[in-house]
């Protein structure tokens, strides 16, 4: 057992579908680094981003709060605010020390580098705020902690994880906090295209394809061959990282999470690829390995993205702050919550878990900007969500009226291609959603709202019993 500090690497995709992954289904051997890793470490198999827009999660990945709270909303509304806690901050309160590269997109977009006040309490920083605006596919421009240009060679995903490695190398003498942050797969702006390495495109275009993207197309047969192409080299990237921390001798006491800030739909949803309540737009790759995730099994749970900080936290002995809005997992790993899918284990106990004998949630809250002002909840079998019919989706960040827009029964309909909202059969389900949808916007410390209700539809043969309206 090592008598250190674990040391800790955050893995952090842009825009990856959790079905790109082997252990979610996906047929085509792109993720097999990321395979192992969830089937020997920890699977969060049923996890979800919190906020489906780029700088809204990166905000609630970095502090364990809502959007609602960290007050990043919308993408380059304002920056992040300079007096929030991070991650870096409680690590660097514990003696460790704290590294970002790569995408940050939490500071202002009046530079494109950001400035020191802007950075989130890290220390070393090789990073951009908007890093699709200033490097492309084979150029990587950053900036380091003076603010100075700097190009690193190689594809992007390359560069990244090649700068990744020094890092490590360069700290191994010491417990370090790690955040390495891509673009990829998320698309090139200025080109509304997935550019993967040269040749990989051509390896996966035209073959398997999600029923979600076979059924409402989209910009899929046109994207998805670059998109899994982009995926491959993740988890080629993520495989050198690994075998820098074996080389090293810190593998063993090294956790590293794998996740990322939210999905892709490819337009099937609305004119973009994200901003919605779909699982193609909130449903993510998780995995964790390394310290007490070793061997922990695959969580059934329903996981939130703003679980993951005080979980980081709780694994490496620190405490979890009482104003973080998410919860440690670790619990659900040694068995002392209850909860739907829960895996029993026989973990001891770990320091700083937060409420480990309260019923882990049986949803997930998320909170939706943009396109849309809107709010969901997603238990295990239902899908709910609701808009603001009045407020302006980029400007106003909670509305006090919403009305009905989905329910999905996610048991028979896993692609979301029937919406049931207003149907006759389904009123107690609607009603008991609306319900938990309320309670959760309240915990999360938004106002009780007034929803409207969608009008009625004949149900047709459909039925739902009362029992499972509670699914």
């Amino acid at each position: 057992m090592p008598s250190s500090p674990p040391n800790v690497v955050v893995f952090f995709t842009d825009q990856q579908r959790h079905d790109s992954a082997g252990v979610h289904g996906n047929p085509l051997e792109l993720t097999p680094t990321f395979d192992r890793m969830a089937q020997q470490g920890t699977h969060l198999y049923h996890a979800f981003t919190c906020q489906p827009v780029c700088s809204p999660a990166r905000s609630c990945l970095q502090t364990g709060l809502y959007a609602t709270k960290t007050g990043v909303f919308t993408n380059g509304a304002v920056p992040m605010n300079p007096n929030l806690k991070t991650l870096a901050h409680y690590f660097r309160a514990a003696g460790y020390t704290t590294g970002y590269i790569g995408k940050w997109h939490l500071g202002g977009y009046k530079t494109p580098f950001v400035p020191v006040q802007e950075r989130g309490g890290y220390e070393y920083w090789l990073a951009a705020n908007a890093l699709e605006a200033t490097s492309d596919t084979y150029r990587c421009d950053l900036y380091d902690g003076d603010n100075r240009l700097v190009r690193l060679p190689g594809y992007r995903v390359d560069a990244l994880t090649d700068a990744a490695i020094r890092y490590v190398d360069a700290h191994q003498q010491q417990p370090f906090f790690l955040f390495l942050s891509f673009l990829e797969p998320h698309f090139q702006n200025h080109l509304d295209d997935y550019p993967p390495p040269d040749g990989y495109r051509e390896r996966y275009t035209g073959r398997w394809m999600p029923p979600d993207l076979a059924a409402l197309g989209g910009s899929a047969h046109q994207h998805l061959g670059g998109y899994w192409g982009m995926c491959k080299r993740l988890d080629e990237a993520l495989g050198r990282l690994l075998d820098a921390l074996k080389s090293l001798g810190l593998r063993e006491n090294t956790i590293v999470l794998f996740t990322s800030d939210h999905a892709c739909h490819f337009k099937t949803r609305n004119s973009e690829y994200k901003r919605s309540c779909h699982e193609s737009s909130i449903r993510i790759p998780t995995a964790l390995c390394g310290g007490p995730f070793e061997s922990g099994g695959q969580v059934r749970q329903l996981v939130s993205l703003v679980d993951l900080p005080p979980t980081l936290l709780n694994a490496c002995g620190l405490p979890v702050p009482p104003e973080m809005q998410g919860r440690s997992i670790l619990p659900l790993l040694r068995g002392s919550v209850s909860g739907r899918g829960q895996e029993p284990g026989a973990k001891s106990e770990e320091p700083g878990a937060k409420s480990q004998q309260l019923p882990w949630p049986e949803e997930v809250f998320v909170q939706i900007s943009e396109d849309q002002l809107g709010r969901a909840v997603r238990t295990r079998r239902w899908k709910y969500s609701v808009v603001a019919p009045d407020k302006d989706s980029w400007g106003d960040a909670r509305s006090d009226h919403y009305a009905e827009q989905c329910l999905y029964d996610l048991e028979s309909d896993p692609c979301e291609l029937r919406n049931l909202v207003g149907l006759k059969s389904h009123q107690v389900v609607a009603q008991v959603m609306r319900e938990r949808l309320i309670r959760r916007m309240v915990e999360a410390g938004e106002s009780a709202p007034r929803i409207d209700l969608a009008p009625v539809r004949e149900s047709g043969q459909r039925t739902v019993s009362p029992d499972e309206a509670l699914e």
